[in-house]
């Protein structure tokens, strides 16, 4: 029986992944990426799924598990929200989460955390939130949450897992590695947590304009990449005491 191509590429790129304990012993701080409409909602946008997608909506239930807990806890929670303005497009990507737009907004199921005294949104206007966070003064809102909260770790979750997932945890990841991020040190990619788009093969040969995009495949190499860039991949996110 021959195997799948996830099967394949599972075998040829593993990625080792660990169930996490978060207690009170290392501050971490819990930072979710892009978990707006447009990325989330059936039919919220052009990039918005077309139909109920369980990765996404797994990663969108599991966002919000964690969201309350750390707000009960009152650990920090940091969100990038995805948010361009009409006339500057994010090549190669469709006009997508255009300012003022419910595309723009968190998901419902997360509406709550924009009255969380103990969470931070951030509108960006790029894929990489790192880069998004600078400001024209050449602060940035990221490092100065990083750095204010005296957070040692995080945990990132969201959307896309290969896309602005990948980019913002690399970004982190140099950063701290250039001791700009002081006093974070680890950073955990939750796999349950994460999500991308899904572009069969077959649909975008018969496309002129799409580029394939299998879910799972593209799912499974951004985890691989993250971990290459050193950032510790869980499989289990549970909470001590």
């Amino acid at each position: 029986m021959d195997s799948s191509p996830i099967d394949l590429l599972k075998e040829h790129l593993p990625v080792e992944q660990d169930s996490v304990v978060l207690s009170g012993d290392v501050k971490t701080g819990l930072v979710l990426v892009d978990v707006v409409n447009g990325f989330c909602t059936v039919g919220a946008g052009n990039l918005a799924p077309r139909q109920p997608d369980k990765q996404i909506q797994d990663m969108v239930d599991e966002s919000v598990r964690l969201a309350r807990v750390f707000c009960n806890k009152n650990w920090p929670v940091f969100a990038f929200l995805d948010s361009h303005h009409p006339d500057v497009p994010e090549h190669p990507y469709p006009p997508h989460c255009i300012v003022g737009t419910d595309e723009a907004k968190l998901v419902p199921a997360l509406e709550w955390l924009e009255k969380e005294p103990n969470a931070t949104l951030r509108a960006k206007d790029c894929i990489d939130g790192f880069i998004g966070s600078m400001e024209k003064d050449g602060s940035n809102v990221f490092v100065d949450w990083v750095k204010s909260n005296r957070i040692q770790a995080i945990l990132v979750v969201g959307i896309c897992t290969d896309i602005c997932v990948l980019d913002f945890v690399s970004s982190a990841l140099s950063a701290r590695n250039r001791g700009l991020l002081a006093p974070l040190e680890g950073v955990i990619v939750y796999s349950r947590a994460c999500a991308t788009f899904d572009i069969p093969v077959d649909v975008a040969k018969m496309a002129k304009d799409l580029t394939a995009h299998p879910q799972d495949l593209m799912h499974h190499i951004g985890l691989y990449l993250a971990k290459g860039r050193g950032a510790k991949v869980a499989s289990e996110v549970l909470f001590g005491a």
